[in-house]
């Protein structure tokens, strides 16, 4: 028997789900919480197979609480079930742990079939969803890292790749000595490289140095 907690703000939503999922032999749901909070606390305590839980709610949101419950529980199995969409929603919730990511538009078949999956191990993400990921590990991969870097930093990272000293980036820019190691230590890490040799390569290979 697959045990489930139903995490929900809406109790229509609660109950259409817990009605459908109690007609299915192999399913139980063992609990129900109204909120985020109410849901990080009965996960540990009831510690179910699955956990379907909302986004959007009141005192702690979807995507909280499963961070908060897979800190204390690793094993924990979470399938966010949502209305929403929108990448500042969905890559979060993936991030935080999250096993699957439905949205509600699904059919209680659907449902049923996402939890005895996740039960299992495997991963239940909407096709839609899956193309937003791919996206955006697209767009991450097309990005170079000194895209990051503001106009400051790469002025600073062109006089370290001319063998400037930090006092003389100082003079040569007009700022502070304690600025110019500021805007070397962002340019390090934000080009993820160990140090000035490093950037300096950096900045050459990509043809940032004039």
């Amino acid at each position: 028997m697959i045990r489930v907690l139903l995490v929900d703000d809406h109790e229509m939503v609660r109950l259409g789900v817990a009605s459908y999922l109690s007609l299915q032999d192999d399913i139980d749901v063992i609990g129900e919480a109204s909120n985020g909070r109410i849901g990080f606390e009965k996960a540990l305590l009831l510690k179910p197979d699955v956990i379907l839980m909302d986004v959007m709610m009141d005192e702690m949101d979807g995507i909280e609480a499963t961070k908060r419950i897979l800190k204390d529980w690793k094993e924990a199995r979470v399938i966010i079930l949502t209305s929403f969409i929108d990448d500042e929603k969905v890559y979060p919730a993936i991030e935080a742990g999250a096993s699957g990511y439905l949205l509600k538009t699904s059919t209680a078949a659907e449902i049923a079939g996402a939890i005895r999956k996740t039960a299992q191990g495997e991963k239940v993400i909407e096709p839609i969803v899956t193309e937003k990921l791919m996206n955006k590990i697209a767009y991450n991969h097309e990005r170079e890292l000194f895209e990051d870097l503001t106009n400051r930093e790469e002025e600073v990272l062109q006089l370290i790749a001319k063998g400037y000293s930090n006092q003389e980036i100082a003079n040569e820019l007009f700022i502070t000595l304690k600025t110019v190691k500021t805007h070397v230590s962002n340019v390090l890490g934000k080009l993820e490289v160990e140090d000035r040799t490093q950037a300096a390569i950096y900045a050459y290979k990509h043809k940032l140095a004039k």
